[in-house]
C-alpha cells in the first residue's frame, strides 16, 4: 500500500509586462526560465528537499523533458494525475545552479496557455509549483524534510506562491539573450492591465459566452 502524501511547494516569479512578445522570436514559441525548484532549503511550507533526492528525480524526469511530455497545470489539481484539458506548459530544459534548479518553460498555445501568457503579459505576478509524492520526517520544530520514496510528478502554475525567490525571465533564441532582471515587491494590477486581461481571455472564450461585463471589478483605488 502507497503511503505517500501529495507534496506541492511553490516559487514565485514575474515576467516583465511586454517581455512575452519580444520572446516568440523562438520560431513562434514563448519560453520563459528562472528558479522552479529549491534543494537543502528551508521553504514556507516548512519542508527540506535534499538535494541527492532531487538530483536523482530530476535525472528520471529529464526523459519526460526529451519525449516532449513535461508537461504541466495551470493551477494545481488535488490529484496526482495530469489533466490535459488543463495543460497550459511543458518543461523543455532543465539544469543545476547551485542547490537551484533552474527550467525553461514554453507557454502552450492551449486554452489554459493562453491565458497564463495573457497574466505574464499583464504582469500578474504568478508561481510555478511542484507536484510530487512522498513522505516526510520530523526535523524539529515543526520542520520536515523529504524522504528517499520522493517521486516528482510536474511543476504546475500557481497564484498562490509559498516559496520566495524565483523570477521567470522571457528567453530571444533571435538575439541569443536572456533578460535576468528580477522583479522584486508586490505589484497589484492596474486598471489598464486588468482590461487587457479580460479582453484577452473574452477572445479565448467569447464562442462559450463567457462574459465579466459588471461583475468583474477593478482592484480597490482602480479606476
Amino acid at each position: 500500500m502507497d503511503n505517500r502524501q501529495l507534496l506541492i511547494d511553490t516559487m514565485t516569479f514575474n515576467v516583465k509586462p511586454g517581455a512575452i512578445r519580444e520572446s516568440i522570436s523562438n520560431n513562434g514559441k514563448v519560453l520563459v526560465q528562472g528558479i522552479i525548484q529549491r534543494a537543502n532549503a528551508l521553504n514556507q511550507n516548512k519542508r527540506v528537499y535534499p538535494k541527492p533526492i532531487l538530483m536523482r528525480e530530476v535525472k528520471k524526469y529529464m526523459e519526460l523533458v526529451r519525449e516532449r511530455r513535461s508537461l504541466g497545470e495551470l493551477d494545481h489539481p488535488e490529484s496526482s494525475v495530469i489533466n490535459l484539458a488543463n495543460v497550459s506548459h511543458l518543461i523543455t530544459e532543465l539544469s543545476w545552479q547551485g542547490d537551484d534548479l533552474i527550467g525553461i518553460v514554453e507557454v502552450l498555445p492551449t486554452p489554459a496557455g493562453n491565458i497564463l501568457k495573457a497574466l505574464f503579459e499583464a504582469g500578474v505576478r504568478v508561481g510555478i509549483s511542484s507536484r510530487g509524492l512522498g513522505s516526510v520526517q520530523e526535523m524539529g520544530n515543526g520542520n520536515v524534510e523529504v524522504q528517499e520514496d520522493f517521486e516528482i510528478l510536474c511543476w504546475d502554475m500557481v497564484s498562490n506562491p509559498s516559496t520566495q525567490g524565483s523570477f521567470m525571465s522571457p528567453v530571444s533564441q533571435m538575439n541569443e539573450s536572456v533578460d535576468r532582471k528580477l522583479i522584486s515587491g508586490n505589484k497589484h494590477i492596474s486598471g489598464k492591465d486588468f482590461t487587457r486581461v479580460n479582453e484577452i481571455i473574452l477572445d479565448i472564450f467569447g464562442n462559450l459566452d463567457f462574459e465579466c461585463g459588471a461583475k468583474c471589478e477593478l482592484p480597490r483605488g482602480e479606476k
